[in-house]
């Protein structure tokens, strides 16, 4: 006998679902079943009076666990979606099973975040948030959060109250959405009260190194069954390094770091992370992703120095595209084989990203000692006016906003975020415990 289909979908069909007669033509097995464990709707266009009458569809669904909303309101007016979301996202606060929650590729900026905001604060059964490429700016984003840091207190109270089968909430993906330094207070609260957090994806956040200090110091410190944190393509420079080398040894069980494209430094920000990472405390790390990060060939030799001297026996991935060394380096040659013989020792199978090196197409030329310590002092000189230009922004405004309004005329890019992609569908296919 067939086990009975437990997953809803209408993925990337590109429907105009306008009115509520839209509903019977696509949405009929919602009707006729309410054992669905798992929809997806993304990749459509809906309207508030489609919305509206997809709702007691969606809340009768009392086995679902998760739902993919992502890019469902292409070509929507801003002043449809409020009341569209507000359907959709009602109407799933009754589900106590609903753990997973893809809201990527929506508008939820200033005038549009509202209904997001309301559900987060309420929605005690949330395990693992995806928004990425939303919009939302620093002011959105702090509402964001601020919900976030509601929904911990939430939970403490529904665990006092005797309720044993509150979850943590342990992933949080918000990325490409504009969230500068502005935000990061308001997040660094969030992360204090979710200390149980797992996986942390931030990246392309315009986050200047005083946020990244901030976001690590006093927001993820605790964290310490952290195990994926990706802050790529923000701004860290020696300020950043130097919090995350103080914070590393305390993340026994991380498995993923990505600080790619943050300018880390190749000399005093790289050299920092190593210092951190030759503790010996991250044995658990498997992939290092540090692509154009100015690193030369000596913070290679550091690094490999580290995973052949024991440091990380785990080590399978680091991705380096795009640093000051050549290919036929040595200290990269042994740091492929290596990681070659790893995963031929493992005998493990998997896709070919998730180990190795990563293809080096785009090197650039090592620099002299000279122009080295040109640019370290450089480097140094840079972090310093960044710090006084933040301290001058944040007396002349609480929250860094910049023409947030305007900005919600944009339409937000469709663009695929593929690591999100796949993350978010580990997540709908993954039952939770």
């Amino acid at each position: 006998m067939s086990s009975p289909n437990t997953t809803f979908s209408l993925e990337g069909r590109g429907l105009k679902l306008d009115t509520s007669s839209d509903t019977n033509p696509h949405t009929a097995p919602l009707s006729s079943s309410s054992t669905y464990t798992h929809i997806n709707l993304s990749g459509n266009t809906f309207g508030a009076p489609f919305c509206s009458a997809l709702a007691p569809l969606l809340s009768a669904q009392t086995s679902l666990t998760s739902i993919n909303l992502a890019d469902i309101f292409t070509s929507r007016l801003l002043s449809e979606i409020p009341p569209a979301l507000s359907s959709l996202l009602t109407s799933l606060l009754p589900l106590q099973h609903l753990q997973t929650i893809d809201l990527s590729d929506n508008a939820f900026g200033l005038k549009t975040q509202a209904p997001l905001v309301d559900f987060l604060k309420q929605h005690i059964p949330l395990r693992h948030l995806i928004l990425n490429n939303n919009g939302l700016g620093p002011e959105a984003g702090t509402h964001i959060a601020d919900a976030l840091s509601d929904l911990a207190d939430r939970k403490t109270e529904a665990i006092q109250k005797g309720n044993k089968d509150v979850p943590n909430l342990e992933t949080v993906v918000c990325g490409r959405n504009r969230l500068e330094t502005g935000s990061m207070k308001a997040w660094s609260r969030t992360f204090t009260k979710h200390s149980h957090v797992k996986v942390i994806k931030m990246v392309q956040n315009g986050i200047r190194q005083p946020g990244i200090e901030m976001l690590l110091r006093e927001g993820l410190k605790g964290c310490e069954a952290l195990e994926v944190l990706d802050l790529q393509d923000n701004t860290f420079t020696h300020i950043g390094a130097e919090a995350l080398a103080s914070i590393l040894p305390g993340w026994k069980k991380l498995r993923e770091v990505g600080v790619g494209d943050s300018l880390l430094g190749r000399k005093r920000g790289m050299g920092m992370l190593c210092d951190a990472l030759g503790k010996g405390e991250n044995k658990a790390l498997r992939v290092l992703r540090l692509q154009y990060n100015e690193i030369n060939s000596r913070g290679i030799a550091r690094l490999l120095k580290l995973a052949e001297g024991g440091s990380l026996p785990n080590l399978r991935r680091v991705e380096l595209n795009g640093n000051k060394f050549a290919e036929e380096d040595e200290g990269v040659e042994r740091l492929r084989t290596l990681l070659e013989s790893r995963r031929e020792d493992a005998r493990e199978g998997g896709e070919e990203g998730e180990w190795g090196l990563d293809e080096f197409s785009d090197l650039e030329e090592e620099d002299s000692d000279i122009e080295e310590e040109e640019e370290a002092e450089a480097e140094d000189s840079e972090a310093e006016e960044e710090k006084e230009d933040e301290k001058e922004r944040e007396k002349k405004a609480e929250g860094i906003v910049r023409d947030a309004e305007e900005e919600e005329g944009r339409n937000v890019s469709q663009k695929e975020d593929e690591e999100v992609d796949v993350l978010a569908e580990k997540m709908g296919k993954t039952e939770m415990m």
